[in-house]
This record gives C-alpha cells, sequence and structure tokens, in this order.
C-alpha cells in the first residue's frame, strides 16, 4: 500500500516514490556476503544483501567497497554487486566499519 499523506516533515521518499526506512547503525545492520554467477553469462559476483536503510547510504557503502576491493559494481535492488569472488575481502572490510557480517556460501 502506497503512503498518500504524512503530516511528519521528516519523512524521505525514494526514487521510486517508496517510502524509504530510516538507516540502522553499522552495529546493528546484518549483512550477508555471498557468492553468484546467476544471470551474468557465468562470471562471478559478490553479493552484499540485508542492508537496511536509505538507497543513499547503500550507494555510499557500494562506493567505498568498490574503491577499497579495486573493482567495479554496481547497486541496485537493495544490494550491492561487486565483480570478482571478494567475498572475504568484503566480510573483513564490513567488519573493520562496525557491521554485522556472514558469508554465506563455499
Amino acid at each position: 500500500m502506497a503512503l498518500v499523506y504524512s503530516t511528519n516533515p521528516d519523512i524521505e521518499f525514494g526514487k521510486d516514490g517508496k517510502l524509504q526506512q530510516e538507516t540502522l547503525p553499522a552495529k546493528q545492520q546484518n549483512l550477508i556476503v555471498q557468492k553468484s554467477v546467476k544471470g551474468r553469462g557465468g562470471k562471478v559476483a559478490t553479493l552484499v544483501t540485508g542492508f537496511i536503510g536509505k538507497e543513499a547510504d547503500l550507494e555510499t557503502l557500494g562506493k567505498m567497497l568498490k574503491n577499497k576491493c579495486g573493482t567495479g559494481g554496481s547497486v541496485k535492488d537493495g544490494e550491492i554487486m561487486i565483480q570478482g569472488d571478494q567475498r572475504n575481502k568484503i566480510a573483513e572490510i564490513l567488519q573493520k566499519e562496525g557491521y554485522k557480517v556472514k558469508v554465506s556460501g563455499n
């Protein structure tokens, strides 16, 4: 159901018009780091999912991960995609930033 009216002056909407949830502090986030090859022509990518918060904060986190890994990637549909199998490196970076991280897969 879409929000039609609110008296809250601090309410924010995303690019798609959906109500955005406030970003939780890093220590309250439970992120999942996993390897994926689906839909990429057999190329390996690392996905970070489970982020709760504003799209802009997710994009900032994605940009930081891409810079520290020295590779490309994207942020869309509430997940961060980094090129290559970077699970351990990304998990280590996120833990240093204060996030709770679970590495999934082989």
